[in-house]
């Protein structure tokens, strides 16, 4: 049964992005990929690659990150946009920054959530950086 989206689930959903950078901030891999579904289902789109799987999304980072996880730099979000798809399920809109990393940047990203039994989580995610100037 679909519910609706309520303020609630508005500030529920933003709570998941906020809890994700503060786990990045503090180096903490699983606790960032607790805003994903753990799902075969996930899509994660970065760097020109799709990544299916919640699996293949951490290994991804674990990968880039688990060697020095001080190289993860501070994760700022600025959510744009929070609009509902029917009652279960949402599209974020927002910027990304990355500081104090060797990997520093900036970009758009896009996420959809669904109301899971275990809550909101990120069942899409898609991230590109903006383009660098000299």
């Amino acid at each position: 049964m679909t519910r609706s989206f309520e303020p609630t689930d508005r500030a529920a959903v933003h709570a998941v992005l906020d809890a994700q950078a503060a786990a990045w901030n503090r180096g903490d891999l699983m606790d960032y990929m607790a805003g994903y579904a753990r799902t075969d289902a996930l899509v994660f789109t970065s760097g020109g690659k799709i990544r299916r799987g919640w699996q293949a999304t951490m290994d991804a980072y674990l990968a880039r990150y688990a060697t020095n996880p001080a190289a993860m730099g501070k994760l700022t979000f600025e959510i744009l946009s929070i609009d509902p798809i029917g009652g279960d399920g949402a599209v974020v809109l927002g910027n990304w920054i990355l500081t104090g990393s060797p990997s520093d940047g900036r970009g758009v990203f896009s996420v959809v959530l669904e109301r899971r039994s275990e809550g909101w989580k990120i069942i899409h995610d898609h991230t590109s950086a903006a383009p660098t100037t000299p």
